[in-house]
């Protein structure tokens, strides 16, 4: 099993950017603990070394969808910025959702179409309704049908009528191959900062844990 998962920092400041690819970082650790495999399939770079403007990573492996959620939102990296000493602001903010990437494909086999001879009114004369040449042909795994009368010999309808369910088919994967395109770019916009459902800081490493810890005792003690 394995989910595609869109990181974006929408239209954020430079930060958000840095944000992003430390946010990346550590959802590959926590993946990488809970036994998943992940993958970076594309990848669009920020304006500073090291930070991104968007991502999107492939996670696969048994509980996949289940850590995807984990990850799905607004994800917040709370810590101050890299590039602006003077900015107060400590909350930045990526949008994270799951979007897909291919459209199945449909592989137009002739042996998947039903042929039936039928007869349909219109110009043409008697001879064509009594001879029954028109084609009503139907594509089983798509279900699209089409009617060809077009002329009086019943295998050059049929002809016609293969060559429009190949048409039908693939101007169908074109269309829903751009809708898949369209929805993963509205992803970029829907960023909202504020309330995100979940947030990450930076690890605070011993040699900064151990004044922290004094201070607080020294705190108690003096309460």
């Amino acid at each position: 099993m394995s989910v595609h998962l869109l990181l974006s920092a929408g239209r954020g400041p430079q930060e958000c950017a840095w944000a992003l690819a430390r946010l990346l970082h550590r959802l590959e650790a926590d993946a990488t603990r809970q036994n998943l495999e992940t993958r970076r399939v594309e990848t669009v770079p920020g304006d500073r070394p090291g930070s991104y403007r968007s991502v999107l990573i492939q996670i696969a492996g048994t509980g996949a969808e289940a850590f995807t959620a984990s990850w799905t939102g607004t994800l917040c990296w709370q810590a101050p910025s890299p590039y602006r000493a003077s900015t107060g602001r400590k909350n930045w903010y990526v949008i994270a959702q799951p979007c897909q990437v291919d459209t199945p494909r449909t592989t137009f086999v002739e042996a998947d179409v039903d042929i039936v001879a039928c007869r349909t009114g219109g110009p043409g004369g008697q001879h064509r309704n009594k001879a029954s040449t028109a084609v009503r042909a139907t594509h089983r795994p798509s279900g699209i049908v089409v009617v060809v009368d077009t002329e009086r010999q019943f295998s050059l309808n049929r002809r016609i009528a293969m060559q429009l369910l190949r048409q039908r088919i693939e101007h169908g994967e074109e269309v829903a191959g751009r809708a898949v395109v369209t929805a993963r770019w509205r992803i970029h916009d829907e960023l909202v900062r504020g309330n995100p459902t979940r947030i990450e800081r930076p690890e605070v490493s011993k040699q900064d844990q151990a004044p922290r810890e004094q201070k607080h005792q020294r705190r108690r003690q003096s309460s």
